[in-house]
């Protein structure tokens, strides 16, 4: 049971750096390869800022969301939506947006490697976390806070892209975005606010995951980006609810190879579900397949 828990803990910090990820690309249709610094570089603009002066844990997560959200917003005014402007269609677009997300993503990582010379880096905060007891298993204030935040994004975001008017927008630009545009869709409004939401949700889950292990380091956004490409395709594309149930999944399945003493898989676990999935079911657990007619 205690195992379970942690896995629940693990699979929520999953699903908030995965959550934004997944809404751009199944969405405006961009595979965003600076999320991970954006997640990152959050979590250490707090550092700097509570190394001169202490913060409450309200405060802190203020600041790293609001950082990943300026820091999305930015990634695409001035890359992604040039490299869109200049490219004959989305799909002419999408390895040069690649490619570009790699490219910004160099940027705060140098920054955080050279402040820090690449050591972990931590908050200093009035927050102490307590430790509850309860049938003999053990989980922090933190860790609850975790897994209650993570749930309720998750189906709340499920929930507004399914039933909102922007959701539908969203979704109509994710199936078809001239025929979107043509109806009256604001493609580059709508792609600038969901890549401030995917900002801001990794910004919450660099500050959640530092408060929860003390600690992370300048690459820690880097390992969490292929567990997210490892959630999107597990789950489907376009799909919240498969991403939300990806997230858990191999959070359990990482969670079960520590137990077993398996700890060197723990990375290969991803890979193996990425390729089992484009295997067995290519669109995902809950995603559709794609019908195209000529």
């Amino acid at each position: 049971m205690q195992d379970l828990l942690n896995a629940a803990t693990l699979g929520s910090i999953y699903l908030l750096f995965t959550l934004g990820m997944a809404l751009v690309w199944g969405t405006i249709g961009i595979l965003n390869f600076a999320h991970g610094a954006t997640f990152m570089f959050s979590a250490f603009i707090g550092h700097v800022v509570t190394k001169h002066t202490e913060l409450p844990f309200l405060a802190v997560i203020a600041i790293a969301v609001a950082v990943g959200a300026v820091m999305s917003t930015l990634t695409q005014l001035l890359a992604f939506q040039p490299i869109l402007k200049r490219s004959k269609n989305q799909h002419a677009a999408e390895m040069r947006i690649l490619i570009g997300g790699i490219g910004v993503a160099a940027i705060p990582l140098a920054i955080a490697q050279r402040y820090t010379r690449s050591s972990p880096f931590g908050f200093r905060s009035s927050y102490d976390a307590e430790v509850y007891q309860f049938l003999g298993l053990r989980i922090t204030t933190t860790a609850l806070i975790i897994i209650v935040t993570g749930l309720a994004i998750g189906i709340a975001l499920t929930v507004w892209l399914r039933n909102s008017r922007q959701g539908l927008a969203l979704r109509a630009i994710g199936v078809d975005a001239e025929t979107s545009a043509g109806m009256g869709v604001n493609r580059p409004a709508l792609a600038l606010g969901t890549m401030a939401v995917a900002g801001g949700l990794a910004g919450l889950a660099g500050a959640l995951l530092t408060f929860h292990l003390g600690a992370i380091a300048p690459e820690t956004g880097d390992t969490l980006l292929i567990k997210a490409f490892a959630i999107v395709v597990l789950g489907g594309l376009g799909s919240m609810l498969g991403t939300v149930l990806g997230a858990y999944i191999l959070a359990a399945a990482e969670t079960f190879v520590i137990f077993m003493n398996w700890g060197t898989w723990v990375n290969a676990v991803s890979f193996g579900l990425i390729f089992l999935i484009l295997l067995v079911r290519p669109q995902g657990l809950l995603g559709r397949k794609e019908v195209r007619r000529t």
